[in-house]
């Protein structure tokens, strides 16, 4: 499996769907992205938290000084958290918007995603997306459920990875490899609860997802 790519890029791996080439959780991706990568920062040392210091947007987020980060991806969002200390879910939006085409570039020129170019009646022009090389994504899910199903305990990479894909209710997307059940949930969400970053998109996605929900309910009363 290659280590080399980030966790946001094996993240999208994972919620990418290899035939139709749509990403799970798509209402929501930013905050998804956004979290795989203050994770990833997180990890490396390069950011951290304050729980003693909690808004309405989460706790805040410092930026930890050091030597210039080698990927521009993280180079870009390190800059953006060391503009000024925020909440985590504001960060989230900042840092996560956008964040998708970036992605899939770079698993493009990776070899593991592959971009295909439309005309629709000689005049509009589309992008569809289509897995290319399989096997880093199998290895991924090899991985997961090993800690899902087979009760194997994950290193901390994948165990970041449950935890974002448990975070933004994607994890079901894999059920064709890992069957959905009571235990696979229990187990996915203990790893989220173990990680803030997680935990931050968890909590944004369910907020997006209530504010559409009342959208929905009043837009129906409004026309009865």
């Amino acid at each position: 499996m290659d280590k080399d790519l980030l966790l946001v890029e094996d993240l999208t791996l994972l919620m990418f769907d290899d035939a139709s080439g749509a990403i799970a959780g798509a209402g929501t991706l930013y905050y998804t992205l956004g979290g795989a990568v203050l994770v990833e920062l997180a990890r490396t040392g390069r950011v951290e938290i304050d729980e003693r210091d909690r808004g309405l947007n989460g706790p805040r987020v410092r930026a930890v000084a050091g030597e210039p980060l080698s990927d521009p991806l993280l180079r870009a969002a390190h800059a953006k958290v060391a503009a000024r200390p925020r909440g985590v879910q504001t960060l989230l939006v900042e840092i996560g918007t956008g964040l998708r085409e970036t992605v899939l570039d770079r698993l493009v020129e990776r070899g593991l995603v592959r971009r295909e170019r439309r005309t629709t009646l000689g005049v509009f022009r589309t992008t569809a997306w289509r897995a290319a090389d399989t096997g880093h994504k199998e290895s991924l899910v090899a991985e997961v459920r090993a800690a899902l199903v087979d009760g194997v305990e994950p290193d901390t990479r994948t165990a970041a990875l449950i935890g974002l894909l448990s975070a933004s209710g994607t994890l079901p997307s894999l059920h064709r490899a890992i069957p959905w059940s009571g235990a696979v949930y229990t187990r996915a969400k203990r790893l989220e609860q173990a990680s803030w970053g997680a935990e931050a998109v968890n909590a944004a996605v369910t907020r997006t997802l209530l504010a559409v929900s009342v959208g929905a309910a009043a837009a129906a009363a409004a026309t009865d």
